[in-house]
C-alpha cells in the first residue's frame, strides 16, 4: 500500500474519483510529511497550511456532489517561488523580493487552481532561477533527499526534492538551460520542459526571454502530463505563447513505443565530454530497454555541444542582466553573491555577440529539427553522473563545464528527464528523451513506456533525521593579472557597474569563459541568416 505522501497524481486522482481517498486525508498526510522533513530538505520557502486544508475541504465537498473536474481535483501540489500567487510572497528566493505579494496568480497558477488542485506553498529555487547553491540568501538552499549533502539540482531546486521525498505530488518549475530536467535528473523524478510557448509565462519572473519554459516535475511521467495538460493552451497575454491545440496527453500513453524510431545522442556525453562510466553504462541499458520493447533505435550525430552552450549562455547572460542591469548597478547587495558571479558578466557582452547568438540559435534549432525528420525522437543522458557534493560546488562551474540539457532550449523543442537508473553510492541517474515541436504526446509516451518496464519508480529516498552542517567553498577569486584588471576594468566603467574588490576579481575569472563562448559564435553567416526571435507579420497584415 502506498504511504499517502508517496502517491502520485494519477493514483490519487483515481482513488477520489472512486471516493476511495478523501482530498483533506491525503493533503493532512503531506502537510505532516512536511513538518517532518523540510527541517532538513528546506524544499519550502513558506508553507500555506492553512489554504491548502481549505482548499482541500472545499474540493472534497465540490466532489461529493459533482465528482473531480480534473485529475488534479483534490490533489496537492506546490509551486517554485518564481510564479506570482494572488496574496501570497513571490519572492524568487531572494532578498531584493522579500515582500513583493502579487495581486495576481500567474496564468498556469490560476488553471491549477481553476482545476481543483491544493496549494501547499511556495518552493525553494536559486536566486531568480540562476545562481545557485547560494548560502547568503534569505532562506538556505535546498537539499537533496537521497543525500542531504548532495545538490538537488536547479534552479527548481525546492521542487525537485519536494517531489522525490513526498513532500508534494507535484510541483511547477521553470527551465531556460535544464532548469527542470536538471533537479528531475538529480533527485530522481520526471520533469518536462515543454515546447516553448507551449505553458504560458505569465506572471512567472524572468530569467531568459528567448530561453524560458514552464513545466512540471513529478514522481511519473503520467503524472508530468497531468500536469502539462492542465497548465498548457494559449494565453493572448503572453507575446510568447503558442496557438496550437493541446492533445489528451493521457490518450496515448499506454501505446508502447513498438515501431517508433529513436535517435540516440551518444556523442554528447561521450566524446564532446565523458559522463561518467555509470552513466554511460545506464544510458546503455535504457537502449537495450527501448529496443526491447519494440522501438528502434539508432546513433545520430547533432552539432557540437559547445555550440549550443555558446549560444544560450551569451543569450541569457545578456538578457538576465538586462532584467536586473539598473538594480545590480543600484543595489548590488540585494542580490546573492553566486548571483552576481553568474550575471554580472551579461554588461560586458556586446550586442554584436548577442545578435550572433540568435542567428546561431535559428541554425541550431533548424539542424536539430532536421534531424528529427529521420526519427520520431532524441535521447541522451540528462547528467554527467551523480549528483556532486553541495559544500564543493563553485559559481565558475556555470561557465566551465556546458550541461546536456542547453540543447533542448536553444531549439525549445520539449524534453523530458526520467530516473534510468542509480550509481553505486544510491544516487539518481538519468535520461532525456526529445521530440518534435509541440508533440510532447510522444515524448510522454517514450517516457512512460520506459518507466513501465523499469523498475526505478520504486525506489524512494530514505531521509536523514539531522540536518547537514557542511560549510561551503569559499567563492573568492585570484587576483587578476594587472593587464587583465585594466582590461576589464575598463569595460566595466563603459557598462556602468562599478563592482567591489571581490566581485571584480569574480568577473575577471568568469569573463574568459565568456569571452571563448562568444568567441565560438560563427562570424561568416550568410546575410539572410535571420535571427532566432525574428517573426513574420504577413499573416495579420493579410
Amino acid at each position: 500500500m502506498t504511504a499517502l505522501h508517496e502517491m502520485g497524481i494519477a493514483e490519487a486522482a483515481r482513488r477520489i474519483a472512486t471516493r476511495d481517498l478523501s482530498p483533506v486525508e491525503l493533503t493532512r498526510a503531506v502537510l505532516d510529511r512536511i513538518a517532518a522533513t523540510d527541517g532538513v530538505l528546506h524544499a519550502y520557502i513558506a508553507v500555506t497550511a492553512e489554504r491548502a486544508m481549505a482548499e482541500a475541504r472545499q474540493a472534497e465537498a465540490e466532489i461529493m456532489k459533482d465528482g473531480p473536474r480534473s485529475p488534479l481535483h483534490g490533489v496537492p501540489y506546490a509551486l517554485k517561488d518564481i510564479y506570482d500567487t494572488a496574496g501570497i510572497a513571490t519572492t524568487g528566493h531572494s532578498a531584493r523580493c522579500r515582500g513583493r505579494v502579487p495581486a495576481e496568480d500567474a496564468h498556469s497558477a490560476a488553471r491549477l487552481r481553476a482545476a481543483g488542485g491544493v496549494l501547499l506553498g511556495k518552493l525553494a529555487t536559486h536566486e531568480f532561477a540562476t545562481g545557485g547553491p547560494s548560502w547568503d540568501l534569505p532562506w538556505p538552499p535546498a537539499r537533496n533527499p537521497w543525500d542531504a549533502a548532495r545538490f538537488p539540482g536547479g534552479s527548481s531546486s525546492g521542487a525537485g526534492a519536494a517531489v522525490a521525498a513526498g513532500l508534494a505530488p507535484g510541483a511547477m518549475g521553470s527551465d531556460t538551460g535544464g532548469s527542470i530536467r536538471l533537479p528531475a535528473a538529480f533527485c530522481g523524478t520526471a520533469g518536462i520542459k515543454p515546447t516553448y510557448g507551449r505553458i504560458s509565462k505569465r506572471g512567472v519572473l524572468p530569467l531568459s526571454f528567448t530561453l524560458d519554459n514552464a513545466g512540471p516535475l513529478a514522481w511519473t511521467v503520467e503524472d508530468c502530463a497531468i500536469l502539462t495538460g492542465i497548465t498548457a493552451g494559449h494565453d493572448p497575454l503572453d507575446p510568447a505563447s503558442a496557438e496550437v491545440p493541446v492533445p489528451d496527453y493521457r490518450a496515448a500513453l499506454d501505446a508502447g513505443v513498438k515501431g517508433l524510431r529513436i535517435g540516440l545522442v551518444r556523442h554528447w556525453y561521450e566524446a564532446d565530454r565523458r559522463a561518467s562510466d555509470e552513466a554511460i553504462a545506464a544510458m546503455d541499458a535504457a537502449v537495450e530497454v527501448l529496443r526491447g520493447l519494440g522501438a528502434e533505435v539508432r546513433e545520430v550525430a547533432l552539432r557540437p555541444l559547445a555550440e549550443y552552450q555558446a549560444c544560450m549562455r551569451v543569450t541569457a547572460l545578456v538578457e538576465s542582466f538586462a532584467i536586473h542591469a539598473d538594480w545590480l548597478r543600484s543595489r548590488p547587495q540585494d542580490y546573492g553573491e553566486v548571483f552576481r558571479y553568474r550575471i554580472l558578466p551579461g554588461a560586458l557582452v556586446s550586442g554584436t555577440d548577442y545578435v550572433q547568438a540568435q542567428r546561431l540559435q535559428r541554425i541550431l534549432a533548424q539542424g536539430m529539427l532536421d534531424a528529427l525528420r529521420d526519427v520520431d525522437a532524441l535521447v541522451t543522458s540528462s547528467t554527467w553522473g551523480e549528483a556532486p557534493v553541495m559544500a564543493e560546488m563553485r559559481a565558475e562551474a556555470n561557465f566551465a563545464a556546458p550541461p546536456l540539457t542547453n540543447p533542448w532550449n536553444v531549439a525549445q523543442i520539449p524534453a523530458l528527464s526520467l530516473c534510468n537508473g542509480f550509481s553505486r553510492a544510491g544516487l539518481p541517474l538519468s535520461m532525456q528523451v526529445a521530440g518534435q515541436p509541440f508533440d510532447e504526446a510522444t515524448v510522454f509516451r517514450i517516457g512512460h513506456a520506459y518507466e513501465r518496464a523499469t523498475p526505478w519508480r520504486a525506489r524512494r529516498p530514505v531521509m536523514p533525521a539531522t540536518p547537514i552542517d557542511d560549510t561551503p567553498v569559499d567563492q573568492a577569486a585570484p587576483p587578476p593579472a594587472a593587464e587583465v584588471a585594466a582590461r576589464f576594468a575598463a569595460l566595466a566603467g563603459l557598462a556602468g557597474i562599478a563592482p567591489d574588490a571581490r566581485q571584480f576579481a569574480q568577473l575577471c575569472e568568469a569573463l574568459p569563459h565568456v569571452e571563448a563562448m562568444a568567441a565560438a559564435l560563427p562570424r561568416d553567416l550568410p546575410f539572410w541568416a535571420e535571427l532566432a526571435n525574428s517573426v513574420s507579420l504577413a499573416g495579420e497584415r493579410a
